[in-house]
């Protein structure tokens, strides 16, 4: 089991999506966090994004980074330019930085929203599985 912390600014939608798509499809393998580097709350459309695949986070809450000082994560990930750039160094044996688009910024009707953040979940869940899932556990070995 490795321990995965997701860095973003606000944690309040890309690292919040990535914690609970990789908690909920990937429990065997991965013991998913996120974080912010500035505490905030978590947007409405992330929770509906992934209840629409059934995963809830509901339950989340927005968490700043100093929750997790002095903690060693086998794999961190920043998912935006600005947390990669106001991030202290944070400790992992593998630090990557993966920026995402943030859609809170989309603007649009509700449902023209809801898209912009179905659309970044499922491109965490895309590059995740090639990029982290198969670096860290083997081609082939997905659920």
């Amino acid at each position: 089991m490795k321990d995965i912390l997701f860095i973003c600014t606000h944690n309040s939608a890309r690292s919040q999506m990535a914690e609970g798509l990789v908690n909920a499809l990937y429990p065997d393998k991965f013991r998913a966090f996120s974080a912010g580097t500035e505490k905030s709350t978590v947007k409405p459309f992330a929770v509906e994004a992934l209840k629409r695949m059934g995963i809830d986070i509901s339950h989340h809450r927005s968490k700043s980074i100093e929750e997790f000082k002095g903690k060693l994560f086998d794999i961190v990930v920043t998912v935006c330019d600005n947390a990669r750039e106001t991030c202290p160094f944070f400790p992992g044996k593998r630090v990557i930085h993966r920026s995402f688009t943030d859609p809170s910024n989309a603007e649009g009707t509700d449902e023209e929203k809801l898209n912009a953040f179905i659309k970044v979940r499922d491109e965490i869940r895309y590059w995740f599985e090639k990029d982290i899932l198969e670096t860290e556990t083997g081609p082939g070995v997905q659920d």
